[in-house]
């Protein structure tokens, strides 16, 4: 508790840069990567985050040679950045358009090539000596506790930047981003957009590389969108979601590695991300894979029971008594249901009210009837279709009745009525209960 304490009151002035720095870079990187992530452009944050490192090396090449100056500094070097981060995402547009080379390609390419031609140039800047080159390698992984007052006012006006240009232009973003076609017929400045987009994104990866550092940056961009996709459908609020995944990440990360001084902020910013992700991934409602496994295990219960209140009515039907009670081993002869599965169906059947129970025979309700007559029914009108409409042979349409009989809706069970004009009988010449 005291080195909670401690760290949220900034006992040490370096805290505070170290901190809002990682929630500047975090939240700005989320929000723009929201719409890189919509336009399934991914890997664009991967080539910029790479491409970088060639302008952070000219940049200082060029400021201590050049300007001479004794220091790093942190604007030209991100001037830098920027214009080769950008120039990659051009070489990508020009090689697609101006060869037969596909965009994976042409992305991979960039990539490499701007990568390593800045590998290049920081080993030749290191073996040069000088101690203004010191700490120029932590641009590869990041290292957030460099961050000084002069770093944090930077990142701040971007950030700042970053989130007024997407509020401004948010519902032309938000057109762009899901149906660029339409955009564009309805006049709006497609082109221009993308550029837009694609210098937010340069200037988002460029803001984080000196916290999280060119191999982790493209994380930032994508994780808290992937995350925050899981938990709603709302473009609006998915924003808002990658901008908190974002600013939690950023502020965990920061105090894992004040509590922990041997672990860098930038990798732990990126693993919260991460985990946050993997729990949105298992845990999220309605797509979360938790929630889709259960989903589809209650399907898979209900179209039990169903099938056993199905099975109950055709036997009923056969016989012409539906009052008949049976026993286990008669619905077994029937229709090979696993055993255990069945008994746990037929008691979940009779606490519904659809069956019931006398000396160990199971026997349908009046509800348990007008349910199993429902199934029934839907299967026939299904295979009639099949066979009117599609022109299936009435031999090939079962198994697909089969499937559909679980999920005809009320409404789509009137349509059907009427389209098929309410046909007494299905292709097999048995009757169609009403």
């Amino acid at each position: 508790m005291e080195t909670l304490i401690e760290f949220f009151t900034f006992k040490y002035p370096n805290i505070k840069y170290v901190l809002f720095g990682s929630i500047l870079l975090a939240v700005s990187s989320a929000i723009v990567g929201c719409f890189t992530f919509l336009k399934k452009k991914a890997l664009v944050g991967d080539v910029v985050s790479h491409a970088v490192l060639p302008g952070i090396c000219l940049s200082f090449l060029f400021s201590s040679q050049v300007l001479k100056l004794p220091e790093k500094n942190p604007f030209i070097l991100l001037f830098g950045a920027f214009v080769t981060g950008w120039l990659s995402i051009v070489v990508i547009d020009n090689v697609v358009k101006k060869t037969k080379l596909k965009e994976d390609t042409a992305t991979g390419l960039s990539l490499s090539v701007f990568f390593g031609v800045g590998i290049l140039l920081m080993t030749y800047i290191q073996k040069q000596g000088g101690s203004s080159q010191t700490g120029l390698d932590s641009f590869l992984f990041g290292k957030a506790a460099s961050l000084v007052g002069d770093d944090l006012i930077l990142f701040g006006f971007i950030a700042v930047f970053l989130i007024a240009v997407v509020i401004l232009l948010f519902k032309e973003f938000k057109l762009v981003s899901f149906d660029s076609s339409f955009a564009q017929t309805i006049g709006y400045p497609v082109k221009a957009l993308d550029l837009i987009l694609t210098t937010l994104t340069v200037l988002a990866v460029v803001s984080g590389i000196q916290a999280v550092g060119v191999v982790l940056m493209a994380a930032m961009l994508i994780t808290p969108a992937a995350a925050a996709r899981f938990w709603t459908d709302n473009l609006q609020k998915m924003i808002y979601l990658a901008a908190g995944f974002g600013a939690f990440s950023g502020t965990i990360g920061a105090f894992i590695s004040y509590v922990a001084p041997s672990m860098p902020t930038g990798p732990w910013i990126v693993m919260v991300v991460s985990l946050v992700a993997m729990a949105s991934f298992f845990l999220a409602p309605k797509k979360g894979i938790l929630f889709k496994v259960l989903k589809r295990k209650k399907i898979q219960k209900m179209i039990l029971e169903e099938n056993i209140l199905k099975l109950f009515f055709q036997l009923g039907e056969n016989e012409n008594n539906f009052e008949q009670a049976r026993s286990i081993s008669n619905i077994l002869e029937k229709r090979p249901f696993k055993l255990k599965k069945l008994n746990w169906a037929l008691q979940k059947l009779k606490a519904q009210g659809y069956l019931t129970k006398e000396n160990d025979l199971w026997k349908l309700t009046k509800e348990g009837y007008n349910k199993g007559k429902r199934v029934v029914k839907l299967h026939r009108l299904w295979e009639v279709y099949l066979t009117q409409y599609l022109r299936i042979a009435p031999d090939h349409v079962h198994d697909d009745a089969e499937r559909i009989e679980h999920i005809i809706t009320p409404e789509l069970e009137k349509k059907l009525e009427s389209l098929l004009n309410f046909p007494n009988k299905d292709p097999h010449e048995s009757n169609i209960p009403y």
